[in-house]
Order: structure tokens, then sequence, then C-alpha cells
């Protein structure tokens, strides 16, 4: 499938000839200058921000990200295993602002919809459009003692600091130790995200502590994405992979070192890796953008605006009622398509009708990785997938495509 390139995408839109003359110049008379702001910098946010102002130079973007880098998640569970570096999955945001984005390594306070506003520290910045992307929150409380322990025990879901502290707690492990995973109930961030790191994890004990074993609790009643490819690659990891489905982690207990699951197993770990329930990011919550499970946020299928406030559209992992995976290929075409229909609807034109597309790749050793591609169309106003197509099996050369898609989406979002 071809991913959407930004001269496809223009095309696509329609907007490449009703936003731009001969030479790049906009065919729009001078008007007030109307503002965007696009809150966090992620696979949709950073994404977003730089389309509007490719689209349309006119509209000011302005970017709220606390974080100075970008750190991708995809390909963090390579950090595990030592198969890959931390730094080679950092970026910086200079290339926004090469297009003009205006950038505020702050997080955003608080939403007011009906005064068109965010408040950033002291400062309330107005609004014609906002774009909120707010990634995910853990839902420390949905375990017990969790919550109290969150800054020892581990969830690295989010790349950086904790992906190294993991992968050092690992490699310190004796042989012969064991380690406890946590797979939360759907839905979470990244649906084959835990399936590729316990699959690391995995190959990571067998080539180089042989006598340990990974535990891999799931809450979910079978692997959710990519199945039969990750029961394939568990098998060749059997000596070392405890898989144990539908066993939701109820309690952890770090003094006694042992993990307490629904059906009331106890196990010991000498590693634990609990990664929490999820929903959207906390500003998406207290702005009353989710809905009634008060996790996730719904949206319009064509332009990403929230079902419950006007003028405020949503993107990335923190919406819920589409037909597709929490994933970063989603969250670049979700801001991709909400930028045109943003720029059409400040420019008073009807947005463009335009599905999202998926790519995702899941490395499963040093070498070799699955994949699967998603199709979609819009029928009736909403997304609808079309087809789903797997690899036959892992493969280096698999591997290999996800390095090159890798360079080309980061290069897409902040190039």
């Amino acid at each position: 499938m071809q991913n959407l390139t930004r001269r496809n995408f223009l095309k696509a839109s329609g907007l490449g000839a009703a936003l731009w003359g001969v030479g790049g110049m906009r065919s729009f008379a001078a008007e007030a200058r109307r503002k965007v702001i696009v809150i966090g910098g992620g696979w949709g946010g950073a994404t977003a921000a730089k389309y509007i102002r490719l689209t349309d130079p006119s509209i000011e973007v302005t970017l709220l990200e606390p974080n100075k880098e970008f750190i991708s998640c995809p390909f963090s569970n390579l950090v595990l295993a030592g198969v890959e570096s931390l730094k080679n999955l950092t970026l910086n945001y200079n290339g926004l602002r090469k297009h003009g984005v205006k950038i505020r390594h702050e997080a955003a306070a608080a939403i007011e919809p009906d005064k068109r506003r965010v408040r950033v520290g002291k400062d309330s910045l107005e609004y014609d459009r906002l774009i909120v992307s707010p990634g995910v929150d853990l839902q420390w409380e949905q375990i017990e003692g969790l919550a109290a322990a969150k800054d020892t025990v581990l969830h690295a879901w989010k790349a950086g600091p904790q992906t190294v502290q993991l992968a050092k707690q690992i490699q310190s492990m004796a042989d012969g130790g064991v380690i406890v995973m946590t797979v939360p109930p759907v839905a979470y961030r990244c649906p084959p995200g835990p399936y590729e790191r316990a699959s690391m994890i995995a190959w990571y004990l067998k080539t180089k502590k042989p006598k340990s074993k990974l535990i891999v609790f799931d809450a979910n009643k079978d692997i959710v994405s990519k199945t039969g490819l990750f029961k394939a690659v568990f098998k060749d990891y059997a000596a070392n992979i405890d898989y144990r489905p539908a066993q939701k982690a109820e309690k952890i207990d770090i003094g006694a070192k042992e993990v307490t699951t629904d059906t009331g197993d106890k196990v010991k770990y000498d590693v634990v890796n609990v990664i929490p329930p999820q929903r959207a990011g906390a500003i998406a919550v207290e702005a009353d953008l989710v809905g009634g499970d008060k996790r996730w946020c719904e949206v319009d299928h064509v332009t990403y605006e929230s079902v419950k406030q006007k003028n405020i559209h949503v993107i990335g992992d923190a919406t819920i009622g589409l037909p597709v995976p929490k994933s970063g290929n989603v969250a670049n075409a979700m801001g991709k398509i909400c930028a045109t229909a943003v720029v059409s609807l400040l420019n008073g034109k009807e947005p463009p009708v335009l599905a999202p597309g998926n790519t995702c790749y899941s490395w499963v050793n040093d070498k070799e990785a699955i994949a699967v591609v998603n199709a979609y169309k819009i029928e009736n106003g909403k997304v609808v997938q079309i087809e789903q197509k797997l690899t036959p099996s892992k493969s280096v050369a698999v591997a290999q495509n996800s390095l090159a898609w890798r360079a080309s989406i980061w290069n897409d979002m902040l190039g």
C-alpha cells in the first residue's frame, strides 16, 4: 500500500490546485490571519502542524509540546533486546520550525472551548481551530499497588528513559531469572506492541540467558494483532516464553516481587514490566472530549472534529470508533487528513473525503520482522476497512523494509 506522501496527499485531497498557484504561491486573497493550535507533537500532532503550513502558509500554527525531542515508540522494543539504541529513535523539531510552525515546549494546562482558547502557563492562546493529539495516559489505579510503585515498576510504553532502564534490568538479570510482563485489555496504544516486545525479550533470553523465562499475562483472550504470525514466533521461543491469555494483572507487590492475576495466579519475578490499561491523554478528558466510557474521544470520520466540542479536532491514539489500530502510521495519516479538513474549513470549503491507511512492522528477533497492511475507504461518512494483508512469515526483507519505512515517515512528520 502506498504511503500518503505530500505530493499524493495534495493530489488526492484536491488541495494542490485549490490552495497553490504557480510557483507555490497561494491563490487566496489576503485575509485576517487564522490561528490553529496543535496540542501534542507526536506522530499525529507534528504531522498535522507541518501539513497545515504546507497546504496554506497563511495560517498561523502553534505547536504545544513539552518535550524538546521526539522519541519514537515504534522500534523502541528493539532497545530492550540490545538491537537498537534510543539515540537512533530520537529526532528534533527543527524541521517544523523551517516550515513556519511556532513551537512552545510547554504543556497545555487547559482548553476553554467556549472561548476558543488554550491556557499555557500564564498565557491564554486563542484559536480558530484546535487539534488535540494528546496520546495516552496510563491508568495506574486499575492494578492494585501500581500507583504507589509506578516510579519503580517500569512500563516503558512511552519511549524514553524507562526504555533504557528496563533494558538494563533485563540485561543485568542472572541467567535463570524470571521476567513477568503484562498486556492490558484492549483498547490500548499499538495492539501488536506487547507481542513484539515479548518476542524481542524472548529472543534475547534464548541467545543470552537460555535458562531464563518470560511469563506473559495477557488480559485479552488471545493475541489481538497478527495472531497467527505471533503464535508461530512464540513456538520458536517455547523454552523461554510462557504465554498465558485471559489472565489480567490485578495486583503487584513490589516487596514480595509478585504479580497476582484475576484468576488467582501468583507469580514471583526478578524483573517486571507492567503495561497498564490506558485512556486518552488527560487534557482530552479534562476538556470533556471523551465519550461515555470516559476513556476515548469520538470524532467525525472525515474531519476528525470532536462529536462533543465544535472547532476542536482529535487525532491519534486518543480517538475511538474508527476500525483502525492505535498506531503511528494511522496517527500520521490522521494528521494529514485533519490538516486538509482544517484548511478547507478555514477557507470556507467542503473538506475532501480521505481515508487513512496503516502499515505496521513488528520485529521478532535481531534480523527478522513481520508486517500487516490495512486499507480503508469512507462509506456513508464512516471509515470502513477494505482489506488486510499480512506477510506470510517472518523475514529479513520485511525487517529491512521497516527501516526504510521509518526513515521515510519520520521525514514526512518532522522533515
